[in-house]
């Protein structure tokens, strides 16, 4: 069993290091996964360029990556169910099972929740962007053979926008839009559309992820740094899912909704207060509705990733080895050439 593992840990923004770390023996009920591959997050490159996401700010040197899959490399005492060898999707939420979100099902809003690789909590829960990561077996979610790592490690944002199409209710037959053509904004539009959406639409300030979001059937596509968006959408949405985590992708979603429509906010706002049109809110009788992360969804993500209902890997643009994780950020944060961008195992 190794001693030492590999991990990438931001100490401060834009100082992230690929860095030795000592291995303690695997604890009881936990087992040790040896990193597959990970997608690098929206909120990963946050803590990149800040040392924090929205409130999260990073304390101590924190292990990023939640997006991760690998293979069971050891196994404490007292687990079963999994077995050394196992190729596995990885859940990054430990819920604690007992608070009143989580018997309400809304495991999501856990008062105890940890999540890998966040600030969220003191001290931090380290991420999988390591050569090996502890988990639980609860987290761990079995794959086949067949199903590509870098495909796996994609079921947690596909879980993110499961969650969040969830939270409009019913999507047949409804006309729904996008903000934002990152990867969850067109995980989003999948989502929906797969849910029985009419049309998807989609808008962002960007011709790259836009032409993106065409290629996969998305329409109509409205670049709103050219084109006025409601002129561009012609009929008003029934639903907007807001994935830009800015004010004005906010707002352009309160102007764009039809009256007595649904606006979800998928983006990660920044902390502390915004200038919203809030009295647009009342007389459109808009129903505006947070989406946080997911709940008990990973598994239905992981199965329409295995059947190929969903072809997550048509989002990634490029790979990266695991130890070239500083590049591999760089080139993420670069949206003229890249969508999601993966590391794999060296």
């Amino acid at each position: 069993m190794s001693t030492t593992a590999r991990a990438a840990k931001i100490f401060a923004p834009e100082d992230l290091r690929f860095v030795d770390e000592a291995l303690q023996p695997v604890a009881a009920g936990m087992v040790r996964v040896a990193f597959g591959a990970g997608g690098i997050c929206g909120s990963d490159m946050h803590y990149f360029r800040h040392a924090r996401t929205g409130d999260f700010v990073v304390k101590a040197p924190l292990t990023l990556g939640h997006e991760v899959a690998g293979t069971i490399s050891a196994l404490g005492e007292g687990v079963s169910g999994l077995a050394v060898g196992d190729r596995v999707a990885v859940n990054p939420s430990r819920w604690c099972g007992h608070c009143k979100p989580c018997r309400e099902g809304r495991e999501n809003l856990c008062e105890n929740i940890y999540f890998m690789g966040s600030a969220s909590k003191t001290p931090h829960m380290a991420g999988g962007f390591a050569t090996e990561f502890d988990a639980i077996p609860a987290q761990c979610v079995k794959i086949p053979d067949s199903l590509p790592m870098e495909a796996a490690a994609l079921a947690e944002p596909l879980s993110v926008c499961l969650h969040a199409v969830s939270r409009a209710g019913d999507m047949t037959g409804r006309y729904a839009l996008v903000m934002g053509a990152g990867p969850i904004g067109l995980l989003t539009a999948m989502v929906a559309r797969h849910k029985g959406a009419a049309q998807v639409a989609m808008a962002d300030i960007a011709a790259g992820p836009l032409a993106f979001g065409q290629k996969l059937g998305f329409s109509p596509v409205v670049d709103v740094s050219k084109q006025d968006l409601s002129e561009g959408l012609g009929t008003p949405p029934d639903v907007v899912f807001e994935a830009t985590g800015s004010p004005a992708g906010l707002n352009a979603a309160i102007k764009a909704v039809r009256r007595g429509g649904t606006i979800v906010q998928i983006g990660n706002l920044a902390a502390g207060e915004l200038p919203v049109l809030a009295n647009s809110v009342m007389s459109k009788e808009i129903n505006l509705l947070g989406s946080f992360r997911f709940g008990n969804v990973f598994e239905e993500a992981v199965g329409l990733i295995a059947s190929g209902t969903i072809d997550v890997t048509a989002l990634i643009t490029a790979r990266r080895p695991l130890p070239d994780v500083v590049e591999a950020f760089r080139l993420a944060l670069d949206r003229s050439q890249s969508v999601k961008v993966m590391l794999t195992a060296a």
